[in-house]
C-alpha cells in the first residue's frame, strides 16, 4: 500500500543508483536513461561536478530568502544575460512557475504603461506550459482542464504553426503570443524557422510581447543554447527550468529590460527561487554546455541519431510513422499501441516516455556518448521487429 495520491500513473519500477547515461534499479538492472527525468538530466547522473559543486555550497549555506543579495544568483544571472538576448533574470523553483511568472510579467507590463485592458495571451491550442491553474487553461486543453473550472480566464488560442488562425485570434487587447518554441509534452512539434520570423514580425507590428516557452527545449536541447536561435528572432520574455538544473529544481524567467521595468519590490516573489544550492548548480551547467565543442557534439549527435531513426522507421513502416525532433528531443511517432511500444522498450533496458500523438519522446543527457545512442537503436530496432 502507497500513502502517496494517485494522481501519477507510476511504473513498477525503483532506482537505487544512476551513473552517466545509465540507471540501476532496486533489483539490480541496468537501464540505458533516454529520459533523463523529462529532459532536466543535462549531464547525465551522478556527474562529479556538479556533486563536488552542491557539497562545498551545502557546507557553506543552503538557503537566506530574496530578503537578501544572493551573489551565486548574480553570477548565473550574468552568465544567462552574457549568452541570450536578456538583460534581466528572475528565478523560481520549475517550468510551471517560470511560465506563471511570465504570464503576469506581460500583463504586468501593459498594466505599467497605462494600457490595462491588453492583457490577453494567446497560445496554441491542446498546448503545454505546467499544471497550475493558469497554465493549464494556457494549454486550452479539454483533458488538462476537465474538473478545475471556473475557468480562469485571458486566453485565447491558435492552431500550431498556423499563421492565418494566429492572426485571425489577434485582437487589440493581446498581450503577448506565448508558446513552445520546440513542443514537447504535446508531441515533439517543431516551429519552422519561417514561422518563428513572421510571428515576431506580427508582434513588433501590433506592440504584442513575445514569449517562447525553452523549459524543455531550452538549455542545450535542441543544439543551439535556445531553440529559437535557430531563426534568429528576439524574444520579449522566455521561461527556462529542467535542463539549467540537471537535475536540481531550478526555473526562471528571462526578460528584455523593456519588460522586466515593470516588475518592482512586490510584483512577484517565490521563497525557494535562486537559493544558494540551486545557484551553483545553475553555474555549473552553463560553465559545460557553452565549452567549447559542447553544442557542436549535441547537433552532431542528433544528426547521426535522427539519420538512423529514419533508416530504422524505412524498415518498419507498419510501426513507425513519423521521426520527429530537434537536437535531443526526438520524437517516434508509431502506429502501433503506445504503451505496449514503450513497455516493450522498458523491458529490453531502454527508458523513454510517452508525449501526445502517439509519439514516443527520446531525451538522453546531452553529453549521451554515440556508443549508447548505438544501444538504444538498436533496443528500438529488436522492438520493432516483434511488431
Amino acid at each position: 500500500m502507497s500513502y502517496l495520491a494517485g494522481n501519477y500513473k507510476r511504473r513498477k519500477l525503483s532506482f537505487k543508483k544512476g551513473r552517466g547515461s545509465f540507471l540501476y534499479s532496486t533489483d539490480g538492472k541496468k537501464y540505458l536513461d533516454f529520459l533523463s527525468g523529462i529532459a532536466v538530466n543535462t549531464l547525465g547522473h551522478s556527474n562529479p561536478k556538479l556533486i563536488k559543486a552542491l557539497n562545498l555550497q551545502a557546507k557553506k549555506v543552503w538557503h537566506v530568502s530574496n530578503s537578501f543579495q544572493i551573489p551565486e544568483g548574480e553570477i548565473l544571472a550574468k552568465k544567462l544575460v552574457k549568452r541570450t538576448f536578456a538583460d534581466k533574470v528572475i528565478f523560481v523553483n520549475s517550468g510551471a512557475e517560470a511560465n506563471e511568472a511570465a504570464i503576469k510579467i506581460a500583463r504586468r507590463y501593459f498594466y505599467s504603461i497605462g494600457k490595462p485592458k491588453k492583457n490577453r495571451i494567446l497560445c496554441i491550442k491542446n498546448s503545454f506550459h505546467g499544471r497550475t491553474l493558469a497554465n493549464i487553461f494556457a494549454s486550452g486543453s479539454k483533458k488538462m482542464t476537465e474538473g478545475f473550472g471556473p475557468k480562469v480566464s485571458g486566453f485565447d488560442h491558435f492552431k500550431f504553426s498556423d499563421l492565418k488562425s494566429l492572426k485571425k485570434k489577434i485582437t487589440k487587447k493581446t498581450a503577448a503570443i506565448f508558446f513552445e518554441t520546440a513542443m514537447g509534452e504535446s508531441g515533439i512539434k517543431v516551429h519552422s524557422r519561417k514561422f518563428l520570423k513572421q510571428v515576431k514580425k506580427i508582434c513588433n507590428q501590433k506592440n504584442i510581447l513575445l514569449i517562447l516557452d525553452e523549459v524543455q527545449c531550452g538549455i542545450g536541447r535542441s543544439g543551439k543554447f535556445f531553440a529559437y536561435e535557430y531563426a534568429n528572432v528576439k524574444p520579449d520574455i522566455v521561461p527556462i527550468a529542467k535542463g539549467i538544473g540537471g537535475g536540481f529544481p531550478i526555473g526562471a524567467v528571462l526578460m528584455s529590460n523593456k519588460v522586466s521595468k515593470c516588475m518592482i519590490p512586490g510584483t512577484h516573489g517565490s521563497t525557494y527561487g535562486g537559493n544558494p544550492l540551486a545557484m551553483v548548480i545553475g553555474n555549473v551547467i552553463m560553465d559545460e554546455v557553452f565549452k567549447k565543442g559542447f553544442l557542436k557534439n549535441v547537433r552532431k549527435n542528433s544528426n547521426y541519431f535522427l539519420e538512423q531513426l529514419l533508416i530504422i522507421k524505412k524498415n518498419y513502416p507498419h510501426v513507425i510513422k513519423e521521426i520527429r525532433g530537434i537536437g535531443l528531443l526526438i520524437g517516434i511517432k508509431v502506429s502501433v499501441d503506445l504503451a505496449n511500444f514503450i513497455n516493450k522498450l522498458t523491458k529490453n533496458k531502454l527508458l523513454t516516455i510517452r508525449a501526445a500523438e502517439n509519439v514516443v519522446r527520446i531525451l538522453p543527457p546531452l553529453n549521451v556518448k554515440k556508443k549508447e545512442i548505438d544501444l538504444a537503436l538498436k533496443i528500438i530496432n529488436k522492438v520493432c521487429s516483434e511488431f
